[in-house]
């Protein structure tokens, strides 16, 4: 899996500008209400944000995919790790966070600042069926069209990257091990991580 030079990073970026994204999507926020964001993997452990509420939720119509390359939180553009992404097809398991819409803005911008720092993501208000009734919540998906998806991985890959993509969060393997972890401690499965997990086992990658 090649990742992209330096010069082909900084042209996928302008053509993708984060801050016009950024005001496209709070155009399309309901304004009169509080901002609700999904989050399927890093957002449950780490989200750096402070929530009103939490709640379980799932998403129908995507899936959480180890299938998008990361080229600065878990890998270079010299050796690009792997990070979780929604992508169409099937459904997902995972948890909504209410911010209240007096801190919504500042609390999204540094979420931005995150999450969209290369522009790669097609952030989407999505249906999220919760125990308390639907909301309408922001989510960070990708397209198939997309630079950053890498498609289906062979075994022999994804351990190639496990064992050494590592950016400025860490590597792609503790990235999967977190998302794993915090999953099963909220009763979630996810039969693919769960055999990724126990494809790193094996070859003592953990």
């Amino acid at each position: 899996m090649n990742g992209l030079s330096i010069d082909e990073l900084y042209a996928e970026i302008t053509l993708r500008d984060p801050q016009r994204m950024l005001e496209h999507t709070l155009a399309q926020w309901a304004p009169q209400g509080d901002l609700w964001i999904f989050g399927y993997a890093s957002l449950i452990w780490r989200p750096e944000f402070h929530a009103d509420e939490h709640r379980p939720a799932r998403v129908h119509g995507y899936h959480r995919a180890l299938r998008m390359r990361s080229r600065v939180n878990r890998g270079t553009p010299e050796r690009p790790g792997l990070v979780f992404a929604l992508l169409a097809g099937g459904s997902c398991h995972g948890m909504v966070y209410r911010i209240a819409r007096d801190r919504a803005t500042d609390e999204l911008q540094r979420l931005w600042a995150r999450e969209m720092v290369t522009g790669v993501y097609d952030p989407k208000w999505l249906r999220c069926r919760t125990p308390q009734g639907d909301v309408q919540a922001l989510a960070f998906t990708l397209h198939r069209t997309s630079p950053s998806y890498t498609g289906n991985l062979s075994d022999d890959e994804l351990l190639r990257i496990l064992r050494g993509a590592q950016g400025r969060y860490g590597t792609t393997l503790e990235y999967l091990m977190e998302t794993a972890q915090c999953l099963k401690e909220r009763g979630v499965r996810d039969r693919e991580i769960e055999r990724m997990v126990a494809l790193a086992q094996r070859h003592q990658l953990v």
